[in-house]
């Protein structure tokens, strides 16, 4: 048996927006709720490889890994997968972004195997990404709309004292 999920959400802002938002490894600590840090190890091209650390669980745990993480910009998609596996057998992630009416749809779709000694089975561990992933697709929305709004709007106008 292995798992599968497929969560998707529509953001109300523009696919380049979306895409240039969600693809800065530097701050998904400000982008997610559940990461602590991100260290990238190394780049090359649209590849990256980088270590993702979560905030403590209740117990005390801050679970980290090492991910490999490659954009194809002209398709609007990524694949990744998961280099130290952890309580995987295997972690494959791929995300695709479609323009979806005055928005974009952003979709992630997760295939994984639990180890036989992992805390979680496949059935439990599709529970809990489900659950975290709508959680954390809508505080992105939020945030990324948020982002959108506040690069449509003019600056202030300043008025200058006048020059006598």
């Amino acid at each position: 048996m292995s798992g599968h999920t497929d969560n998707s959400i529509f953001i109300g802002a523009g696919i380049d927006t979306v895409w240039t938002i969600t693809n800065d490894l530097p701050s998904w600590p400000d982008l997610f709720t559940e990461y602590a840090s991100v260290d990238i190890i190394e780049s090359n091209g649209n590849t990256f490889k980088f270590r993702l650390t979560m905030h403590p669980d209740e117990n005390g745990t801050a679970w980290s890994w090492v991910s490999e993480r490659t954009l194809d910009p002209a398709n609007r998609q990524v694949r990744a997968y998961r280099v130290e596996t952890g309580p995987f057998e295997y972690m494959h992630i791929h995300w695709t972004y479609t323009p979806a009416g005055a928005g974009t749809r952003m979709r992630w779709v997760q295939d994984f195997h639990m180890r036989p000694a992992a805390p979680l089975n496949d059935v439990q561990m599709t529970e809990r990404i489900n659950t975290n992933s709508a959680r954390e697709m809508a505080v992105i929305r939020e945030k990324v709309e948020r982002a959108a709004a506040s690069a449509g709007r003019a600056p202030l106008a300043v008025a200058m004292p006048e020059q006598v």
